[in-house]
């Protein structure tokens, strides 16, 4: 099922993007290799649990159809043995999910991301990644960098302002006009700067240098607005760079904390799905495999609608990174514990 439904998504991306891959110079083979086993990658670990929740569904309930459930229960096997392989499947599956958000998924995100950079985006798009990145960040817990413009390819920037507070109460502000990264020292080489130092006794220092070389806690790749960053990071990766955010003050800190937090939570909720799906189809109903296909792929979207939601919270700083990606799968895990339980019982 998950291969069918990756395959389908495949087939209806390609179709869509098909026109803007030729215009970038590449063909749909190239993609097809190039681009797609990563995304695929992607996609099949991003769904497997909502895929194996519909599947579990669609096969029970022929099985409950069929009274083969029936005469299962009725030959003295246990609910509760009955639901073993179910269990044991989810297990490997859930596991397997582990390894490759952990491990392999990073990696596969790196080589799709780079495909997806030069031949998938828009020109508009590709314009705002390259040449016009605006830079505002906190690189410290005190210190500040502002650039109005940044091209990535050339490693050069405009505008470029420091501010270094004390508390609420301005210390140090460094103006340049220019500046170029230097990848060797990895320093910020600033032309045309103007230096302000306010000392203790609110006296101030004024100083013009033609050039300027300055040493920051980060990089400008490091503090560019790159909205998947933690996606590319292994989870030893990810934990050391959550560190070093956390100690600049980065107000993204809880973005890059859902991302850790849901590759193991999304994984767990294999299990949850399955056994909640087992309980939704393992006892004959009125409307069959239908009905019971319609409930499942409404409470899929309650899922989904549910995680979304507590991830954007969490992003707003109303709940923790933690509590998002877990309570999903707790609300679900207690009604499947429910559920699971009754149908046990009868």
């Amino acid at each position: 099922m998950v291969l069918i439904l990756s395959t389908i998504a495949v087939i209806v991306d390609l179709s869509q993007k098909l026109g803007r891959i030729n215009d970038s110079g590449s063909t749909a083979f190239i993609a097809l290799t190039e681009f797609y086993p990563f995304w695929t990658v992607w996609i099949v670990n991003t769904f497997l649990p909502i895929a194996v929740f519909i599947t579990v569904i669609y096969f029970t309930s022929r099985l409950t159809m069929q009274t083969e459930i029936v005469g299962i229960l009725s030959g003295g096997i246990s609910f509760y043995r009955f639901t073993l392989p179910y269990i044991w499947v989810s297990l490997f599956l859930a596991v397997s999910a582990l390894l490759v958000g952990n491990i392999a998924l990073p990696w596969a995100n790196i080589k799709k991301n780079k495909y997806q950079y030069v031949h998938l985006l828009s020109n508009t798009d590709k314009d705002e990644y390259y040449k016009r990145q605006r830079i505002g960040s906190q690189v410290s817990p005190n210190e500040f960098v502002f650039v109005d413009s940044y091209d990535r390819t050339e490693k050069l920037g405009s505008s470029f302002m420091y501010q270094k507070f004390d508390s609420t109460e301005l210390k140090k502000q460094v103006i340049a006009s220019n500046f170029n990264w230097n990848d060797k020292d990895s320093t910020y080489a600033l032309m045309s700067v103007y230096s302000r130092e306010i000392n203790k006794d609110r006296t101030e220092k004024l100083e013009y240098l033609p050039n300027f070389n300055m040493k920051l806690p980060a990089t400008p790749d490091e503090i560019l607005p790159e909205e998947y960053v933690a996606e590319t990071m292994n989870t030893f990766e990810l934990n050391k760079f959550i560190e070093k955010q956390k100690a600049k003050g980065s107000a993204n800190v809880n973005t890059y904390e859902n991302e850790l937090n849901a590759r193991i939570s999304n994984p767990f909720s294999t299990i949850i799905l399955t056994l909640l799906a087992l309980s939704l189809s393992s006892k004959k109903r009125r409307g069959g495999i239908g009905m019971n296909l319609a409930v499942g792929i409404a409470l899929a979207f309650v899922y989904i609608f549910f995680s979304q939601t507590t991830s954007t919270f969490s992003e707003k700083g109303y709940v923790s990174p933690f509590i998002a990606a877990w309570i999903p799968n707790i609300v679900f895990g207690l009604l499947t514990l429910f559920l699971y339980l009754r149908r046990a019982r009868t």
